[in-house]
């Protein structure tokens, strides 16, 4: 199963609804720190309904340490990123892929984007939007590499 990673999150809601996208597929959820919030924060919780207890959550203290950790599992680690290489759907994935995202307001820094295996993007029609909703990008990363490996 993919796995996703939210660094550095900041909006409470997105990581809520985010949550709820990896309690519904099965997907294990990987929270890199600092957060932008508390996980007790009311909206995330909100967001999350009452789902949280089927979200298979890991916590990681610092992008070193969850680094550290994903290369220890040798599978593919796949940054989702508005100057990605390659579009979300003209990649192979595979089912133990790492699906990591930055956080809201900045993305993944290029420290971050070098560390992955591939960047890829969602390509939009409207050149003068820069980028969607994370949550809405989480759930079109997740479904696509679900789609061709699983369903």
């Amino acid at each position: 199963m993919p796995k996703v990673v939210l660094v550095h999150p900041e909006i409470p809601p997105n990581t809520g609804n985010i949550a709820r996208t990896c309690a519904a597929t099965k997907t294990e959820l990987h929270l890199v720190q600092p957060l932008g919030f508390e996980l007790s924060d009311r909206y995330l919780k909100r967001a999350g309904l009452d789902y949280w207890p089927y979200v298979d959550l890991h916590l990681h203290d610092s992008w070193q340490l969850f680094l550290k950790t994903a290369r220890q599992t040798g599978t593919a680690l796949i940054g989702f990123s508005t100057s990605g290489t390659k579009s979300y759907v003209d990649i192979v994935y595979h089912h133990d892929d790492w699906l990591i995202f930055g956080k809201e307001t900045a993305g993944l820094t290029q420290e971050m984007l070098a560390a992955c295996d591939v960047t890829v993007r969602i390509p939009m029609a409207q050149p003068s939007v820069r980028s969607l909703n994370l949550s809405s990008s989480v759930a079109i990363g997740l479904f696509e590499s679900l789609r061709q490996t699983y369903l």
